[in-house]
């Protein structure tokens, strides 16, 4: 039921139905009449509610994991890749509600994390769709180990690298110099390109040791 109820939640998260303070009505009808179609379950807005909330959960326990140093994400068998368990003893010690994570499968982390992830970006004050539905459960203990930072993933670079493109577009507008139309990047080919790096940690380790005002013409010569 998840995968057909994330599916739904991707179509209308691209389509802006995801605002700051939850889904937009019709995201609830949709998935009360898309699910039960492809899954032969009945569920109604509590069902949905008390999902969007779970979803959120993981999202917040499991992205703040990765941010740490150590850890990883196993895509074939869709759960935490871990250095050691030296580095999992000492992030546990601070953030007990965690432990059940170690060796947790997490199935459509993809579609949790895009549509999620957002939420948490925001700040630790930001409301997420979860909230806008029902009370939060107990907020996981924001207590971090003495860990370093972990360099940017695959996603959070290629990320950033178009969030500055937006911004010098942007930028450019407020100039009065006649502008060429921008290139539009096409889903397809950020997908195909962060399959990439995914594939190929060299190329990835490449990309990071580039000056950053370099970063964004390699990318592009890469599709």
């Amino acid at each position: 039921m998840d995968a057909a109820l994330l599916a739904v939640l991707m179509e209308h998260h691209n389509n802006g139905d995801h605002a700051q303070n939850g889904w937009k009505p019709r995201v609830y009808n949709a998935a009360i009449r898309n699910v039960p179609e492809k899954c032969n379950v009945e569920i109604t807005k509590e069902n949905i509610a008390s999902r969007f909330k779970t979803f959120d959960k993981h999202c917040e326990v499991i992205s703040k994991i990765l941010s740490q140093s150590g850890f990883g994400w196993d895509w074939v068998n869709d759960k935490l890749l871990i250095d050691s368990d030296d580095v999992w003893n000492k992030y546990v010690e601070a953030n007990k509600s965690a432990a059940c994570y170690k060796n947790k499968v997490g199935k459509n982390w993809y579609a949790i994390s895009t549509i999620y992830s957002k939420d948490h970006a925001n700040g630790q004050d930001a409301q997420t769709g979860a909230e806008s539905a029902q009370v939060l459960p107990e907020q996981v203990d924001d207590a971090l180990p003495d860990l370093p930072q972990k360099k940017q993933r695959t996603g959070e670079t290629i990320l950033s690298i178009l969030g500055d493109m937006k911004t010098s577009f942007n930028d450019s507008l407020k100039s009065t110099e006649p502008l060429s139309m921008p290139s539009v990047t096409s889903p397809a080919e950020i997908l195909a390109t962060l399959q990439m790096f995914i594939l190929n940690e060299r190329l990835f380790q490449a990309l990071l040791e580039l000056r950053m005002d370099m970063r964004k013409e390699w990318l592009l010569l890469l599709n």
